[in-house]
């Protein structure tokens, strides 16, 4: 297959298309030599040793080879764990900068750099019948007229959802094209999104991962992804086209379409580990790379690795080696296929140095210079297994929010005590992001609000459950977090009970409506505004079932509707959604009128609230509008007063003056007369809703 080797460049690293041939770059501080291995149609290996070395980088160039051939490494060094030196050549290694991947990855002994019963022991059985292949990927894509929508961030609805899950059911995505990138692309998926009011799609793990083997032995699947093995790859089996190289066209394809209908495409990619685990995983790629520079070890104790992921190892983003891997996949997204940003999963792990959370760290500091991604959504995921990082990041970036979810769910469910958090959650959480200019403030723009993701309950379980329920997962429902800060409204799971039922209906818009009207970047779990339940499972990574696929034959059209009556309220106000503190003027009010008071906040048992906000319009006219967010919590109904201008015990304006009209409400008995309220007067807010009026100047 290979009639000779040139010296070829050191850079790009991985394997590219270059002259007729392939460029071959690999980067080892260890290695002693490196062998590229060629696969042909009959899986025959050919071994062709780089002849080059420049710096760490070892290179070459072989002419007369194209797209669609097959691919690993072989690298030569020492087999020394003590010193965390995990050299194996017997074992076929992944390019960690292959933009394609084909095949599945075994779990069986061979895999392993040592034995399973020595681990200090190298381990000489061959890998290769038993890992996938990297294949040589022509990037050539017709883009057309492709324009990133570049939605910014005071206009954007983040929905977070699956490929798979997303489109498996489906029943207009016809049936070859379910679970795959060209099915999300569908008109069918696209139109719905589009309707809904969403701009800005949040895919969870598209990046190539590897199945855990302890799931599939109990007949489970990793289905969120988040074990990542090949940074710059989409995921083949999301592929309609097959692993074969074909998934990178219907990647781009995917995202081009999605552009054409005005959605912009966000990866939630997972950075702060990979899937060969700890000193006793398996060896697939940067192990047996260069182990030391890939990995954060344990210092003093280099045979064992330092783990803030939770998963087995953390990557060591403080070495350059790793660093340029992460930064040339954020770069080949963002040049090659077009995607709109980036959640980063666990993003504290990635700003340590020396084990330490450091703002000025090397990987913020990359990012916040590079021209490529100045561009496009950074979102970090803000804390690890061992640090909590909510509002630590710098301004270049959003974040999560997860105190956001905590204090709205608290609210909602009728906790005491939590009104001003709630009402701080609400207007930008201007404790966590604002302050003085020239204090460092950020903005409310800088918290993406959440009430549920992923990784935890959807809103309808969120709000028919107590505790949560995975036995399905195979681990005595001992997995998961055990506080949800959910409530089941008076019943656990399905009930019959209509009084329990219209509850738990209530509650779902208080949470959709609070969410949409919050200031910040509202992220919308794909499924909740349709009423998905996953029966009470809050931890569903491993159920690729009917547990987490959408159910498109159980749609709530009703809370669908009321979704894209929120989000087109959003769209057309400024006031809901303003870029900065101080854009926006907002009264804290008690229910009677007059703004709150140290003695009203200090009350436990005060759960009610008259957010009163003040705008510029939305037709741009010099003149303002006004929202008024009267919020109940409370088991109870409460008499709610339309505040005046003032609190300085002026009569109410005349009720011929514009009033006040109904916008919304969570309770589908509220109404107000024609004419609307005046100041002064009065409106019954039932228990557990919210009504927002309106008013324009």
């Amino acid at each position: 297959m290979a009639s000779r080797v040139e010296p070829g460049l050191p850079y790009p690293l991985g394997v590219t298309l270059r002259s007729g041939g392939i460029n071959v770059a690999l980067p080892s501080e260890t290695a002693e030599r490196v062998e590229l291995c060629l696969f042909d149609a009959d899986g025959k290996e050919e071994r062709v040793e780089l002849p080059e070395r420049s710096g760490h980088v070892f290179h070459g160039y072989l002419p007369g080879i194209g797209a669609g051939q097959r691919y690993g490494f072989r690298v030569h060094g020492a087999w020394d764990p003590a010193r965390g030196l995990r050299h194996n050549p017997h074992k076929l290694l992944l390019d960690p900068w292959a933009r394609a991947v084909e095949g599945a990855f075994g779990a069986g002994e061979e895999v392993f750099g040592h034995h399973w019963d020595d681990a200090g022991k190298l381990n000489e059985a061959d890998s290769a019948g038993s890992v996938p292949r990297s294949v040589v990927v022509d990037e050539s894509f017709d883009w057309g007229d492709d324009t990133p929508p570049r939605t910014p961030l005071h206009a954007t609805v983040v929905y977070e959802t699956h490929v798979k899950g997303l489109t498996h059911t489906h029943p207009d995505v016809p049936e070859e094209l379910r679970g795959t990138y060209a099915g999300l692309a569908h008109p069918a998926v696209t139109g719905y999104l589009k309707d809904l009011g969403v701009t800005t799609v949040e895919l969870l793990p598209v990046h190539q991962f590897v199945q855990d083997s302890h799931l599939e032995e109990k007949g489970l699947r990793n289905y969120w992804g988040y074990n990542s093995i090949g940074f710059l790859a989409p995921h083949g089996e999301y592929s309609a086209a097959g692993d074969g190289g074909g998934q990178v066209a219907e990647f781009k394809q995917m995202v081009k379409d999605l552009h054409a209908a005005g959605l912009e495409v966000v990866l939630d990619v997972v950075y702060n580990h990979t899937a060969e685990g700890n000193d006793q995983g398996p060896t697939f790629s940067l192990k047996g790379i260069d182990n030391g520079s890939f990995y954060r070890l344990v210092e003093g104790d280099e045979a064992h690795y330092f783990d803030t992921s939770g998963t087995g190892n953390s990557l060591n983003a403080s070495h350059p080696a790793a660093l340029g891997l992460v930064m040339d996949s954020l770069r080949y997204w963002v040049q090659e296929m077009h995607v709109d940003g980036f959640r980063f999963d666990l993003a504290t792990t990635l700003t340590r140095q020396g084990g330490e959370m450091d703002v000025h760290s090397a990987f913020l500091t990359l990012v916040h210079q590079d021209p490529v991604l100045a561009p496009v959504k950074m979102i970090a995921e803000p804390w690890d297994t061992a640090g909590y990082q909510v509002g630590g990041f710098p301004a270049r970036w959003s974040e999560w929010n997860g105190k956001y979810r905590d204090d709205v769910r608290d609210f909602w469910r009728g906790e005491e005590g939590v009104l001003g958090a709630f009402a701080h959650r609400v207007t930008g959480s201007g404790d966590i992001y604002g302050g003085a200019p020239g204090t460092g403030a950020r903005d409310p723009l800088c918290s993406v609000n959440f009430v549920t993701a992923h990784d935890g309950f959807t809103l309808h379980d969120l709000t028919s459950y107590d505790a949560k329920h995975n036995e399905a997962n195979g681990e005595g429902n001992n997995d998961g977090e055990s506080d949800n800060k959910s409530w089941g409204c008076g019943a656990e799971g399905p009930t019959d009970d209509e009084g329990v039922n219209e509850l738990r209906t209530r509650q779902r818009k208080n949470f959709l409506a609070t969410l949409l009207l919050s200031h910040g970047v509202p992220m919308v779990l794909g499924g909740d505004e349709m009423g998905r339940t996953q029966g009470g499972n809050n931890n569903a990574y491993c159920q690729d079932s009917e547990i987490s696929w959408f159910d498109w034959s159980a749609v709530d059209e009703d809370l669908v509707a009321f979704t894209r009556e929120l989000t087109a309220l959003r769209r057309e106000h400024p006031a809901l959604r303003p870029r900065h503190f101080g854009d926006v003027d907002v009264e804290m009010r008690r229910a009677d009128g007059p703004e709150m008071g140290d003695e009203d906040w200090a009350d436990p048992l005060n759960k009610a609230l008259t957010i009163h906000l003040t705008g510029p319009r939305s037709d741009g006219a010099d003149d303002v509008e006004e929202f008024m967010l009267m919020v109940n919590g409370s088991d109870g109904a409460v008499q709610f007063t339309v505040p005046t201008r003032s609190d300085s015990g002026k009569d109410p304006e005349p009720e011929d003056l514009p009033g006040w009209k109904l916008e919304l409400s969570t309770d589908p008995e509220q109404h107000v007369k024609k004419r609307g309220l005046a100041p002064g007067q009065q409106i019954l807010v039932r228990d557990r809703s919210l009504t927002l009026l309106h008013r324009v100047d």
